[in-house]
């Protein structure tokens, strides 16, 4: 520190050109955060799969949606403003890709027009980033919208870009709260003007200097990064950093006033307080280094923590002994007692507890949390929404949705299957609806749209037995079409019989009557066997000769009227008739030939027999399956899509439980099908938070454990004993599920939310037990110091409680009111996360800590330094 004091002029000037140089030369943090995404799950993650597959198959665009609330009916005038609308959103161009006009066809107008017809959707395909969609949105809001009407552009990149831009709002607010609050509350500590400047420039200094460190490491390391990075090295360096500092500002003016001169009390100051405040940065340092361990990038982005304690070290260790040595006792002014180390009395009362009674002492700390801990239900939401609030247009469209279509309708679950074999094919298709069929008979699904169902309702036509049935409707018209051909061959012959009665049987008319008797005799018994036997191979057969014999008295009766004179107009016109009658059959035949080549390929098919589905060849060729397979297909047919339209919120966590079983469902239905060996992922919200349920769950349960495990060692490294790391961190483990179980009684019981926002537990966690396990070593590392005189371990402990009770409490104060700033952020989980470290915070200060560490401390009494025993000093 002698070496410290003498260059304090060039480290001070050093320390502020680097830090104007690395700010002016530093990437944008907060366009870092911006482009990171909300998200940021790995590429295992399904949702990140389906995502993968489909952009690699240039079938990557996304759908937004402008949704117009009508305050009435639809009619004509509104349906010719909403084709003027598509044909002007599609005149945008790329990105845009198609528009779907709601009212362009009676199908369209049913699927995007709500039952009560005052709610349209018109869906927009754009082929873009997600800038490039926010970008259309705004073209859209800005030049296609008529002035006046209501409509609001919604989609999951629009809700996400809302969430990122309130998280930045959020930041601006909480930077300028921060600065105000904890210049107000060092003003109301230190009765002083000068003293509050000193923390505030040197944790300035410190986060300007981390702000752009961490950017750098960005850009060259691919540091993580999330848009709670910047919020948290705001919240933690100014309020750990402001603690910091009022511990060596408290330890100085106690040098000082001992009769110390100032570099002595320098001195001092950084050899005992300057200790535990190394001792406190480096478990604070090792807690949020560990985050470094997790796998989910939005949990490891809070690893720059850990880079801004580190600079925070230096700064604390330069910066603020510069102002010591600079302004000395003016420090202080214009106060000249108020800033001196008061003991606490708060404490010094609640020690009378804790050492003399510590049994009572622990009964009354488990009686105030135990209850609570047992209300704990670990209720999570996945709820992007709440986090941005009802005020966001994307928010607002989406309620609109809800109301008109249903919840589910909004944002449904696609499942994305892809093979190396051509999936959109006659025989594979079938398949598929077997798939949806399965998975629209899980409770919480609404319908399921793919192939064989494009609007969600099933396509009868296709199944096997509805087919057979129009077959057999099929057999019953061609019956009665060759009762009709009978009926009028027997008219022809009766005819025939009377000219041939007139012209003597010139001609052979008379056998021609009788051939065409015969054959007519034999076409009743043709029709009476296709009923009684339903053999229709052998019907055609009996067909095919008697077209021929009728193609034979029609010959014969043309000719015969072109040699008769008078007669011959009334041959000519039996010969028609009988051309007309072997016209009949002949198409008869022709469907009796298709229906034997139907049941044929039926009978060849495996795909009936293990789906009950037959799509006849050519079907998926024809005009009306053409949009189908544009909307349901991709990779040039190698790859299928299927939306799941769910019956709850896509955000509850019920859709995250319908989502699991889709997933098990569609597993299951594609054994032992063409579709076992194809690549299947899950896309849409709910996926993308089950795969955040799985993943922040793992690293959770990983990071925790990784971090407890590092303080420990260190903190029985730095104190020198086994036991005492095991409470404190337990004491921690205590505050922390006490102050969760309050939040959750807050937002969840009380205010109606779903659960503690997902990435809540994790963060609440982190922040808590790093800044907690502070208060504990200021509390223990004095009372080692005190021990180390050879006095008892009450006597440490009573001394230790009255000198460092007052800065405890401050200190807690301090950063209690510096999460406080987050409240008004209007990012849901950052409010949450502040409600937990402020409760936890405070819990731990005024009752955790000075009531159950000192209890347990004197219960080991000199045990409390096993295995390696305390080495006394004299005094």
């Amino acid at each position: 520190m002698h070496t410290v004091l003498k260059l304090k002029w060039p480290i001070m000037i050093g320390l502020i050109v680097l830090t104007i140089a690395l700010f002016l030369l530093a990437p944008n943090l907060t366009e870092q955060a911006e482009q990171a995404g909300s998200f940021q799950l790995s590429e295992q993650a399904s949702s990140q799969q389906a995502a993968t597959i489909l952009a690699e198959a240039g079938a990557s665009a996304q759908t937004i949606s402008l949704v117009m609330p009508l305050e009435n009916e639809l009619d004509d005038a509104m349906r010719k403003t909403l084709s003027e609308m598509a044909a002007e959103i599609e005149a945008l161009g790329d990105p845009v890709a198609s528009v779907l006009n709601p009212v362009e066809s009676p199908e369209l107008e049913g699927q995007l027009v709500s039952e009560d017809g005052k709610t349209v959707l018109m869906p927009v395909t754009v082929d873009g980033s997600d800038e490039e969609v926010n970008a259309v949105a705004a073209d859209i809001r800005e030049s296609v919208v008529p002035e006046g009407m209501t409509a609001y552009v919604t989609g999951e990149a629009i809700i996400n870009n809302d969430v990122n831009i309130s998280a930045q709002e959020g930041l601006k607010r909480t930077e300028i709260i921060t600065v105000v609050l904890i210049f107000g509350l060092l003003l109301a500590v230190f009765r002083s003007i000068v003293t509050p400047f000193i923390p505030l420039v040197a944790v300035g200094i410190t986060y300007l200097l981390s702000q752009s460190l961490v950017a750098f490491f960005i850009d060259w390391f691919g540091f993580p990064v999330s848009n709670y990075t910047q919020i948290f090295l705001v919240a933690i360096l100014f309020g750990i950093g402001t603690d910091y500092c009022i511990l060596l500002l408290s330890r100085y003016k106690e040098e000082l006033s001992a009769g110390h001169s100032v570099e002595t009390s320098i001195v001092n100051t950084y050899k005992t307080a300057g200790r535990t405040l190394l001792i406190s940065g480096a478990a604070v340092f090792i807690g949020f280094f560990a985050i470094g361990f997790a796998e989910f990038p939005i949990f490891k982005s809070a690893v720059a923590v850990a880079v801004g304690i580190f600079v925070l070290l230096i700064v604390l260790f330069t910066v603020v002994p510069f102002f010591m040595a600079l302004l000395k006792h003016k420090l202080f002014w214009p106060a000249k007692k108020s800033a001196s180390h008061k003991d606490s009395k708060l404490w010094i009362w609640m020690g009378k507890l804790s050492i003399n009674r510590p049994l009572l002492s622990m009964l009354v700390v488990a009686a105030i949390t135990i209850p609570l801990l047992f209300t704990y239900d670990n209720a999570l939401s996945f709820n992007t929404v709440d986090e941005i609030g009802s005020e966001y247009e994307s928010v607002k469209g989406l309620r609109a949705i809800e109301n008109g279509f249903g919840k589910g309708d909004s944002l449904p679950v696609e499942v994305i299957i892809e093979s190396d074999a051509y999936l959109a094919d006659e025989a594979v298709v079938p398949y598929f609806e077997s798939v949806s069929s399965e998975i629209e008979k899980i409770d919480g699904v609404e319908a399921v749209r793919a192939i064989t169902r494009p609007t969600g309702e099933v396509i009868d036509d296709l199944y096997a037995d509805r087919q057979i049935g129009l077959l057999a409707e099929g057999l019953a018209e061609a019956r009665d079409g060759l009762g009709d051909v009978q009926t009028g061959l027997a008219e022809i012959e009766t005819n025939l019989s009377g000219i041939s009665a007139q012209a003597g049987g010139a001609g052979g008319l008379g056998d021609a009557a009788a051939g065409l008797g015969e054959l007519n005799a034999q076409l009743g018994q043709v029709s009476q066997g296709l009923q009684q036997t339903g053999n229709i191979p052998q019907t055609v057969g009996a067909l095919t000769q008697i077209s021929g014999g009728l193609a034979q008295v029609q010959q014969g009766l043309a000719g015969a009227a072109a040699q008769t004179g008078e007669l011959g107009s009334g041959l000519g016109q039996l010969a028609e008739g009988v051309g007309a009658s072997n016209d009949g059959l002949l198409q008869i035949q022709d469907g009796l030939t298709e229906a034997v080549a139907m049941m044929e390929d039926m009978s060849e098919s495996e795909s009936v027999r293990a789906t009950g589905l037959f799509i006849p060849e050519g079907t998926l060729d024809s005009p009306d399956f053409e949009q189908v397979l544009e909307r349901y297909t991709f990779a040039d047919g190698n790859g299928v899509k299927m939306e799941v339209i769910l019956a709850d919120d896509p955000y509850s966590p019920e859709a995250i439980d319908t989502t699991a079983e889709i997933k098990e469902t569609v597993a299951r239905s594609v054994v032992d099908t063409p579709l076992e060996q194809a690549d299947i992922a899950y896309g849409g919200i709910a996926s993308i938070n089950s795969d955040l349920q799985d993943v922040s769950s793992s690293d959770f349960s990983k990071t925790v454990l990784i971090m407890l495990v590092s303080l420990f060692v260190v903190l029985a490294l730095l104190f020198r004993s086994l036991i005492m790391p095991l409470y404190m961190i337990g004491s921690l483990l205590l505050t922390y599920y006490t102050s969760i179980a309050i939040a959750e009684l807050i937002f969840v019981n009380a205010l109606g939310y779903d659960g503690i926002s997902w990435a809540v537990p994790f963060f609440g966690f982190v922040m808590l037990v790093a800044l907690g396990v502070d208060y504990s070593i200021f509390l223990l590392d004095r009372f080692r110091e005190e021990s180390e005189n050879g006095i008892s371990v009450r006597e440490a402990m009573q001394i230790s409680m009255a000198k460092m009770g007052t800065v405890i409490i401050t200190a807690a104060i301090i950063l209690a009111g510096t999460f406080g700033a987050m409240m008004p952020s209007g990012v849901l989980s950052l409010v949450q996360i502040a409600t937990i470290v402020i409760t936890g915070l405070l819990l731990y200060g005024l009752i955790v800590l000075p009531l159950l560490i000192p209890a347990i401390s004197v219960s080991f009494d000199r045990g409390v330094w096993w295995p390696f025993g305390m080495k006394n000093r004299t005094k």
